[in-house]
This record gives structure tokens, sequence and C-alpha cells, in this order.
């Protein structure tokens, strides 16, 4: 933790860059919404046109507030709420059938609410997913040795898949749930060898999905040939290369767009990009695409600086939605791609999938300012190495150490000059005691006992004789 937290000032760059980037893409949002829905609405209702552009800012300030809050405490929140998060989205997920409580739109149950208030739960369900997938695998103490050990993983996503694509009808979102945990996955230290089954699995899964349903058919038959059907299925993705046709290099202007105007179906969401095309050419294209390449960008570095392998997971979960969800817009756009109803992150009108995108990143800022929320235990699969107490080794040759002075030694303590005195027999050693006196007794009386013992003449005689005949 000590480390994480010394490491933050190295992520304030990253930090400052993502959020740069997404204020970046909410302005250009705002703008285009405006530009691409007031001309039908003016026509239409005759209003001002600017309906789409409040909703839009209602629900970019509420994001922001998110985003405010998940930037000082998300990862802590999102750990903790993890299961509930996931289980409250596959609930809610199966409420969108439900008469009375789920709304439906061109065919498609996606939404839960009444009126102009909705909240479409699978843009939930796409980060809960992705926190799952983060807390699972970056506390798993074995190895992935089989498919098996991933059952639990693949359960989850398996639920979440039939209730997106069968239930609510939606194959774009469930392309970009699946393309997200994929990251994950392999990022979590999945072998390669599981790809080949995981993905038979998932092209018969998708086969199915599309064969259960005439209309997924017959946009399969669009795309392979786009004039089949031009006034029918291919109606939507023709206008919109059209569009981008038109506009060529330099685009005809900004607002000067006449595919927007009752020509383009969903110009102001799925089809936004065709709108930038016209109006900014080529050029506004890949403006939008080197923004997204920079948020791809700062969202990696991120992860990779960022210590604990939870937030490195979650860090490439987030970043791994944003792009992919992304791509999959540009690609459907550009014709390279079949039809699907997937949002431009950030750019394109929708309430839940902007609120829901920007708590998103605020959480990513929260990994950025260097949160240490969580980290395996040492020895746990993908733990980090346990703070060592001692300081670091600095680099280059370390010095030679000074000399040590030696302390002066103490000079020896100088004993009184005592005679010892001599040993005497056992039994004058005993009658000897009896006579001595106390302690306390005078120096005059223990000279008067030597005298008596004779003792006293005998040690002052030459060598140890004399001692030895003293006693």
């Amino acid at each position: 933790m000590k480390r994480a937290a010394a490491r933050a000032p190295e992520l304030k760059r990253e930090y400052e860059r993502l959020l740069g980037l997404v204020l970046a893409l909410c302005v250009l949002g705002a703008i285009w919404v405006y530009s691409a829905s007031s001309s039908e609405q003016i026509l239409k209702n005759g209003s001002n046109g600017t309906t789409f552009l409040f909703r839009y800012a209602l629900f970019a300030a509420l994001g922001f507030l998110v985003l405010a809050v998940a930037s000082r405490g998300g990862v802590a929140v999102i750990r903790k709420l993890t299961y509930p998060v996931l289980i409250a989205s596959i609930v809610l997920c199966m409420m969108v059938v439900l008469p009375g409580i789920g709304v439906r739109v061109n065919g498609a149950n996606r939404w839960l609410g009444a009126g102009a208030i909705t909240f479409q739960p699978s843009e939930l369900a796409k980060f809960a997913l992705i926190a799952f997938l983060a807390l699972r695998m970056s506390t798993r103490t074995t190895p992935m040795r089989k498919l098996g050990d991933l059952r639990i993983e693949l359960a989850v996503i398996m639920i979440l898949v039939a209730l997106v694509a069968g239930v609510q009808r939606d194959i774009g979102t469930t392309i970009v749930i699946v393309g997200a945990a994929v990251c994950v996955l392999i990022m979590g230290g999945m072998p390669g060898r599981f790809f080949l089954p995981i993905g038979a699995v998932g092209a018969f899964g998708l086969t199915v999905m599309v064969a259960m349903h005439p209309y997924r058919i017959a946009r399969l038959a669009s795309f392979l040939a786009p004039g089949s059907d031009s006034a029918g299925t291919g109606y939507q993705a023709l206008q919109g290369q059209l569009a981008i046709g038109t506009g060529g290099l330099t685009g005809s202007g900004l607002g000067n767009s006449v595919q927007k105007a009752d020509w383009l179906p969903e110009a102001h969401t799925d089809f936004i990009l065709a709108v930038v095309g016209e109006e900014l050419g080529a050029i506004g294209i890949i403006m939008l695409l080197v923004l997204y390449g920079l948020i791809a960008y700062t969202g990696l570095k991120i992860a990779d600086k960022t210590e604990g392998q939870y937030q490195k997971l979650l860090a490439v979960g987030i970043t791994a939605v944003i792009i992919v969800q992304a791509m999959l817009n540009v690609w459907v756009v550009l014709g390279i791609f079949p039809l699907t109803g997937v949002p431009l992150p950030f750019i394109s009108y929708g309430g839940t999938s902007l609120a829901v995108l920007l708590g998103a990143v605020g959480v990513l800022l929260n990994i950025a300012r260097g949160s240490t929320v969580y980290a395996p235990a040492p020895g746990m699969l993908g733990a980090e190495p346990a703070d060592d107490p001692r300081p670091p080794r600095p680099r280059g040759r370390a010095p030679r150490p000074a000399p040590k002075k030696r302390a002066p030694a103490a000079r020896p303590r100088r004993q009184p000059n005592v005679r010892p005195a001599p040993s005497l027999g056992l039994a004058s050693a005993r009658v000897e005691a009896r006579r001595m006196p106390s302690a306390r007794g005078s120096a005059r009386d223990a000279e008067d006992v030597r005298d008596r013992s004779g003792w006293d003449r005998g040690a002052r005689g030459a060598g140890a004789g004399g001692r030895r005949r003293a006693s």
C-alpha cells in the first residue's frame, strides 16, 4: 500500500489526460446531438429543436456528479458491492419483459420505466460483469489448468448473454459484453488453449440467436448484399454511407447535413457518426478515432502503472467496454459490420449509457489516483510482492564506509593492596571463625587474632615453604 501511495504522482498525467478527453468528447457530443436532432424536431413538431440537447445536458450533469463521487472512492464501493450489483443487474434485465414495467421500443424490450424516464439495465450489466470478473480473477489461489476452473465466470457470462441477446434482443450490447469479458480473462491469465472451445460455443450460440429471429437474418443478408433491400433492412446502412460519402474529406460544414433531416433514421443515437462524417468529413471521423485511441492508451497506461491485480483488471475492463463499443459503432456506420444498435460512447444521445459511462470513468480516475483498497495476499495467484521494510538500495557504486574510530581502552581499576590470607586447617578455621569478631569489629581485634594464630609470621617467611609450615 505504501508503494502504491508513493507511485500515485506518476499517474497524475494520465488522470488529467483522461479527464480532459472525456470532457472534450462530451462537449462534442452535445454539439452533434443538437445538430443531428434539431432539424427533424423543427420540421415535424415546430419546436426550437433543443429537446434532446436539454436531455443530453441533464444526463451529462448527472453522470459528472457520479464521476466526481466515484473518482474519490469508487474502487472501494465497487469491490464491496460487486455481487449485489451483479445480481441486481441480472434481475433488472429479466424485468424488461414484465408488462407495465418494461418499455418496448422498435420491437425490442430493453428499457424499464415509463414515459420519458427510462433506464436500460444492460448498460449497468456490462460494468457489473467486468467488476465481477476482475474480483474473481484477482483472488484466484490456483492456476487455471482446465476449462472447468472458469465454470463460475463462464456461467455468469452465459446468463447475461442469454438475457441481453435472447430476452432483450440486443446483439450489439452482447458483443460488447463478450469482448470486454474476454479482455479481462486474457489479462487475468486465462491460457490461450481455452479460446478454441469458448469460441466454438460462442459461434454456435450466435448462430442460434440469429436463426431464431427472421429480421436478424434479413439484416445479415443486407450486409452481405447491400443493394438487395435498399428500401427495407438495408435502408439505414445505405443512408449512413451516403452521408459519409457526401461529406468527403472536409465535410459540408457544421450544421449543414442533409441526411439528418428525415432521411437518416436514428441520426442522433446509433448513426450520429454519419452526421459527423457529412458535416466535418473524413477529418472529423479521424479526429474522433484519435480521441478514442488516446482514451485506450490512457486507460491501459493506468492499468500498467497501478498497483494490485484487482485494480489492473478493473481498469482494463472499463477501457475495453469503451473501446469495443466505439469500434463496433464505427464499423456498423462504415458498413464493415452488420447493423446493430450500439451508441457511440459520449457522443450519441442515450441517458443511461452516458451516465453509466461517466460513472465508470470516475472509477478509472480513482484507480489513477493510486487507490489501494484491495491487494491479494502474498503467494496468491496474481499477487503483488510484499512491501520490503528495508529502504531501497541506491543505484551506482556504493561509497566506501568511513573507518571506525576505536574507543579508548578503559584503564584497569587499581585493586587495594591486600594480601591474601593463607588457608588454615579445617579445625583451626572453625575455631578461629568462632573467635573472629563481627564485621563491625575494630581493626585492632583482627590484628590480635592474626598475632595469636601465628600464621602472619609464617606468611612473611621466604617462599611457599614458610606458608606450608604455617599451615
